[in-house]
């Protein structure tokens, strides 16, 4: 892990010839577990996709709760008409309401494990390390590494909405 002296730098890229990769993360509130899943785009077919993912990591017959951002892709009517099948619920954030998602404070420490000062030659190469990160953070839920690095990007989050949990937004002087 890189000292906060240092800088957290990844190597400009400007032209990306093999193009770029999504990655759908979920993040199971009661385990406190994460998985995730690498596409090639953002698109309702993979977000379906990323969706029977979670429905089959969990257990059968459970209402599964799902909070999304507010993405078109998010919205198709196949992906839809599959989640009233087989018991799950969207929730969505609103615009710019990041803060709200559990899942998003994970994103530091995973940024800070897996991407940060990296220079990966291609796709598989990323793809196997965010896996292997997931794996580790998953054996390792409370490192106090991980802990404390979810806890900073909470208080950043807060910091950018200008909001604290479970405070109503502040109206203007």
């Amino acid at each position: 892990m890189v000292s906060e002296a240092q800088a957290q730098r990844l190597p400009a890229n400007y032209h990306k010839t093999h193009g770029t990769r999504q990655f759908y993360a979920c993040y199971w509130l009661g385990e406190d577990r994460l998985w995730g899943i690498v596409y090639k785009a953002k698109s309702a077919r993979n977000a379906l996709a990323a969706l029977k993912s979670c429905r089959k990591q969990l257990p059968d017959g459970e209402r599964v709760y799902v909070i999304l951002d507010n993405l078109n892709s998010h919205r198709g009517k196949t992906l839809v008409k599959w989640c009233e099948d087989n018991n799950v619920e969207l929730c969505f954030t609103r615009t710019y309401g990041s803060w709200a998602n559990p899942i998003e404070a994970h994103f530091g420490p995973l940024r800070e494990f897996a991407l940060n000062n990296s220079n990966y030659k291609n796709h598989a190469a990323l793809s196997r390390a965010l896996h292997a990160y997931l794996r580790w953070r998953n054996a390792n839920t409370r490192d106090p590494r991980v802990l404390e690095l979810e806890r900073k990007k909470r208080a950043q989050m807060r910091g950018e909405a200008q909001r604290r949990w479970g405070h109503p937004k502040r109206k203007a002087a």
